[in-house]
């Protein structure tokens, strides 16, 4: 999986296509990601001694291959690996910059 929390992306697919965000949280054996503020579903949360019942919206995870990481120029780019001294470091397909 290409891409870590704290990576700016753009989304691809769903009913949010088009926007960005930053990635929360990663979920790497199941190949998914949790998109800040986007893909939320509602849910409804019970009642109980302290609090009151309520519809609260909550991010759930999206699969990998719907987002791409966004670029120098702000569109979407593919990555890939560059070998940089002795370590591999991830560098994005349009411009060949370091990520």
């Amino acid at each position: 999986m290409n891409i870590k929390k704290g990576d700016k992306v753009i989304i691809m697919a769903g009913k949010d296509r088009g926007k960005t965000g930053t990635i929360l949280k990663s979920f790497p054996k199941e190949s998914r990601v949790i998109v800040e503020g986007h893909n939320k579903l509602k849910k409804h949360q019970k009642a109980n001694r302290n609090a009151k019942g309520a519809i609260i919206d909550i991010a759930h995870p999206m699969h990998v291959s719907n987002v791409m990481l966004v670029g120098s120029n702000g569109k979407g780019t593919r990555t890939g690996k560059k070998l940089v001294g002795d370590k591999y470091v991830r560098v994005a397909k349009k411009g060949d910059r370091e990520i």
